[in-house]
């Protein structure tokens, strides 16, 4: 009775360990999905389009601190994708910095934009969510390519920092992805449903009368 009593207790001690020790991971889970990640994201994260349509992303910041400078640079499958259009959304209400904002860069080249802006003159850091630029496109061929994105981020140095300059903001680029869909000529598609039509047809008129005859003429009077 005695070592049924010891058993019983030391299964009790390792099952209360375990939850212990389970409930501070979960907690700990907790904490690290609580704290905001600053985030710069192509949105839609993914898109779709026929050929010769277009289509629009936003380079977004999520969840950022004392910003007050930006460069972003987008590759994509120029063979595929035509750029159409670039709207600067900085200094904008649905945007990121306050004016008055020096762009250094603005630039594009086949299948790459690269974008570099700062506030100056006294404005305010920024702080929250906003976009960077909306960028249109033409889907030109079939195919799949990676809106591919690289971006630095820079704070507003306060005035004890000593060197006082600005300092990279760590966050993470996520890549958007985009996928043209194969054009399919209306004419293509009525000349298969005649096809379709017509072989139903045919399999009405002749196999069907023969399936009845074979069943009649087997039948037993």
């Amino acid at each position: 009775m005695k070592r049924i009593h010891f058993v019983v207790s030391h299964i009790n001690s390792v099952l209360f360990l375990v939850s212990f020790l389970l409930m501070s991971f979960i907690i700990q889970i907790a904490v690290v999905r609580a704290t905001p990640e600053t985030v710069v994201k192509v949105d839609p994260y993914t898109s779709s389009a026929n050929v010769g349509e277009t289509f629009t992303i936003n380079i977004t910041v999520v969840d950022v601190q004392n910003l007050y400078s930006i460069e972003v640079t987008l590759y994509w499958n120029s063979t595929l994708l035509k750029l159409v259009n670039i709207d600067i959304r900085l200094g904008q209400t649905d945007g990121v910095l306050y004016n008055p904002i020096y762009i250094a860069e603005n630039s594009t080249q086949e299948g790459k934009y690269v974008l570099a802006a700062m506030s100056h003159s006294g404005a305010p850091s920024f702080y929250g969510n906003g976009n960077i630029v909306r960028i249109t496109f033409n889907a030109t061929n079939c195919g799949d390519s990676t809106l591919d994105l690289e971006t630095q981020l820079w704070d507003y140095p306060p005035p004890d920092r000593d060197p006082r300059e600005s300092l990279p903001i760590d966050h993470t680029a996520i890549d958007g992805s985009f996928n043209i869909i194969p054009e399919f000529p209306n004419i293509l598609a009525l000349l298969l449903f005649m096809v379709l039509a017509i072989f139903a047809i045919t399999f009405s008129k002749k196999i069907l009368p023969q399936l009845f005859d074979s069943r009649f003429s087997n039948k037993v009077y």
